[in-house]
């Protein structure tokens, strides 16, 4: 009969294999294994991490039969990384992939992104620098342009901001870049290109996410409006398939332009919306790409609290 250890050793295989390949359910069910843990105790460790969990709900995701979505549930989903002694963001990554549905169709991917966002990591981050949940200004206008490489990589992003203050003494906004996957963010660069300066800047590098402070040579009173341009050099992650833009509020205008490398051409580009993390998308459209520049767009007059994004496919 096999000795305990050589169990143990099948067990650590079956989970390396399953983080490194998916899908989520399978990744869960064989770190539970590994640790030996009946789902009442999973239960019991979560919840002395302030999360509440049902064992039935813990046993329909390692069965596959539901998925964690709500913000919650993704906070159950980086504890149970702490508590199943597994690498940072490991089961949150492998809920981004593609879920098998009914007849082996294949649905749509949860971003990624809005995973990160809903994680927590962002929350850290934005702390670590001071920046409070209202940063006292308000968005009329943001411009963002991305230029995808030749190894369809998401080479670099610039964005052009037009705000106004709603209170005194605004000297500052922290700007967030979100790689994709495998982005290196101690290697991103980030340019101060107008009205500004690069002051902190912070990273997460297991979740690619890069936040700075951006220091304005003036402090703003309520009502003021600013004009201002970053830029971030990135190129470190694997090929990127789509951007997406988080609001947590009504704002003003918003337009996404993404210009690709004439090696490297998308066969489909489409925009997309998402009322929440959770929620699934909407609004979808085909974009023409412009044949002289390589480019697509979206405008959006009046941007609704959610998400909105362009995602493109490759042959």
């Amino acid at each position: 009969m096999p000795h305990a250890t050589q169990h143990a050793d099948i067990a650590t295989a079956d989970l390396d294999s399953a983080l490194r390949g998916g899908p989520f359910h399978v990744a869960l069910r064989a770190a539970i294994a590994a640790r030996g843990l009946p789902l009442q105790r999973v239960q019991h460790h979560l919840s002395r991490h302030g999360v509440k969990v049902g064992v039935t709900s813990l046993s329909y995701w390692q069965q596959g039969a539901r998925r964690p979505q709500r913000p919650e549930s993704l906070r159950a989903v980086r504890a149970l990384e702490e508590i199943l002694e597994l690498p940072e963001e490991s089961l949150i990554r492998l809920l981004a992939e593609p879920n098998a549905g009914p007849a082996g169709q294949r649905s749509a991917a949860r971003s990624y992104r809005s995973l990160v966002e809903a994680s927590g990591v962002l929350d850290q981050l934005l702390a670590e620098l001071d920046c409070p949940p209202d940063g006292g200004l308000h968005t009329l206008g943001h411009h963002e342009r991305l230029r995808i490489g030749a190894r369809r990589e998401l080479a670099e992003r610039e964005s052009h901001h037009i705000v106004r203050a709603h209170r005194d003494g605004i000297d500052r906004f922290v700007a967030v870049h979100h790689g994709d996957r495998g982005a290196v963010p101690e290697s991103m660069r980030v340019h101060a290109l107008e009205n500004c300066r690069t002051g902190r800047v912070r990273w997460h590098r297991d979740t690619g996410v890069l936040a700075a402070e951006l220091l304005f040579d003036t402090r703003l009173r309520a009502g003021d409006t600013f004009l201002f341009r970053y830029g971030v050099e990135d190129g470190t992650a694997d090929e990127s398939r789509e951007y997406v833009r988080g609001f947590d509020a009504p704002g003003g205008q918003y337009a996404l332009q993404v210009r690709f490398h004439a090696a490297a051409l998308p066969v489909r580009c489409h925009r997309f919306a998402q009322h929440s993390a959770a929620a699934p998308r909407s609004g979808c459209q085909d974009l023409a790409l412009s044949g002289r520049h390589r480019s697509v767009h979206v405008v959006e007059p009046r941007v609704r609290a959610g998400f909105l994004g362009i995602g493109w496919d490759w042959e």
